[in-house]
């Protein structure tokens, strides 16, 4: 695994947690929630529970598009991941996935279903501070912005981990 992806799941696991947003246009779909990764694998996938719903799982769609924003305060970076989620009920892939890691102990079959997502894309944003900068950084900013006018002053870095670097 190369070191723009190491370092990409690094800050993935840093953060933590994210709001999950299931951008499915079906009727019936899971919930939007905050959920906490237990595991990023080097296959490029995330791994999470959400709260089971009342409708019988075999309703929804095995597939469906998601997207998870990352944020923590205090952290100098901010993510917000596109992917293809799934919901994963095979017994053994979940007996597999519960073993090996130990956040996992207190999964609750009843309570909780196991989701997977396949990172597409990863939209990276540096956290703009609110500390005052130095009239010398200003001056400098203030110059930028008069020799380079049509330079983005923010916008994210964007990360696609599927795509290999020779391409």
């Amino acid at each position: 695994m190369n070191t723009r992806k190491t370092n990409l799941y690094d800050k993935i696991k840093n953060l933590g947690s994210a709001i999950f947003f299931n951008l499915s246009d079906a009727v019936l779909k899971l919930q939007t929630s905050i959920v906490k990764i237990i595991h990023v694998d080097e296959f490029g996938y995330l791994w999470f529970f959400v709260q089971k719903p009342p409708q019988h799982i075999n309703e929804f769609e095995k597939e469906f598009p998601v997207r998870l924003d990352f944020f923590r305060k205090g952290m100098d970076y901010s993510l917000q991941v596109l992917g293809k989620g799934s919901i994963v009920n095979d017994p053994e892939e979940i007996l597999l996935v519960t073993s090996q890691i130990e956040e996992t102990r207190t999964y609750d079959p009843d309570r909780m279903i196991l989701i997977k997502v396949k990172i597409n894309r990863v939209d990276c944003f540096e956290n703009i501070t609110s500390q005052k900068s130095s009239w010398f950084q200003n001056a400098i900013s203030t110059l930028q912005s008069w020799l380079f006018p049509h330079t983005p002053s923010y916008g994210p870095v964007t990360y696609y981990p599927g795509i290999s670097e020779a391409s």
